[in-house]
């Protein structure tokens, strides 16, 4: 998968917007919810703006790639509501989108409490904010017990017999094996509402109609769900 701007804007997809505006990647992204290019984009297109302000403000490197997720994760859940020509002065400039994204990360770098290095998990050069976000999303439209699942196995690395203790312990019993048909199952599900185009660009290498069930062990497709394990973590703070 793409570890950094350049190589996503080297995805067609991403690729075929380089000449839209800013309002037009905007508007697309708000009008659009289904699909991820747009998001990409801005990302590609602001990320350096953006990492060379935090990279200034942190001094360890694995916090500053940290803090760097969770901006673009908060500039991801206000995007859809901004609107760059509202409230502005007769006279006065529009607020541009870069300017509005660097009060996004200035506002980020004052206020984002960062953990102690030891405890991130999460890596830049495995997988990028906008598929955490992509991601993050997918995961509220899971049921309660497919995220559940996802989470023991991901951010506590539990085994299917673990699992399906605990499961017990709480009422819901399922043995390792149905644990472990229910795993890949959410893991299909999670496939399965994830915008069509962001499992392209990310993806590729995963066709839709394989599933992620199959495959969620393999090594070269880890970072997806070391990234929704990151998700999911964030959530259980």
């Amino acid at each position: 998968m793409p570890t950094s701007p350049s190589s996503e804007l080297s995805h067609p997809l991403v690729s075929a917007l380089i000449h839209c505006s800013d309002q037009d990647l905007l508007t697309l992204f708000q009008r659009h919810p289904d699909r991820g290019q747009y998001f990409v984009m801005i990302f590609c297109r602001y990320s350096p703006v953006v990492h060379t302000l935090i990279k200034h403000s942190v001094r360890s490197p694995v916090q500053a790639d940290y803090l760097f997720a969770i901006t673009w994760r908060h500039i991801f859940n206000e995007l859809g509501g901004l609107d760059l020509r509202d409230g502005v002065p007769t006279g006065a400039l529009p607020t541009t989108l870069q300017n509005w994204l660097i009060s996004m990360a200035a506002a980020c770098i004052n206020r984002v409490e960062l953990p102690p290095v030891e405890s991130i998990q999460y890596s830049l050069q495995a997988t990028s904010p906008p598929l955490w976000c992509y991601v993050e999303r997918s995961l509220d439209q899971l049921e309660p017990m497919q995220r559940l699942i996802i989470l023991m196995a991901q951010t506590f690395h539990w085994s299917e017999t673990r699992i399906s203790a605990y499961l017990q312990a709480e009422g819901e019993f399922l043995s390792p094996t149905e644990v472990k048909q229910a795993l890949a199952a959410a893991y299909q599900q999670l496939e399965k509402v994830l915008p069509e185009d962001i499992s392209e660009i990310y993806l590729g290498q995963l066709p839709r109609s394989e599933g992620i069930a199959e495959s969620y062990q393999d090594e070269q497709d880890k970072g997806l769900f070391d990234l929704a394990a990151f998700g999911l973590e964030q959530r259980s703070r």
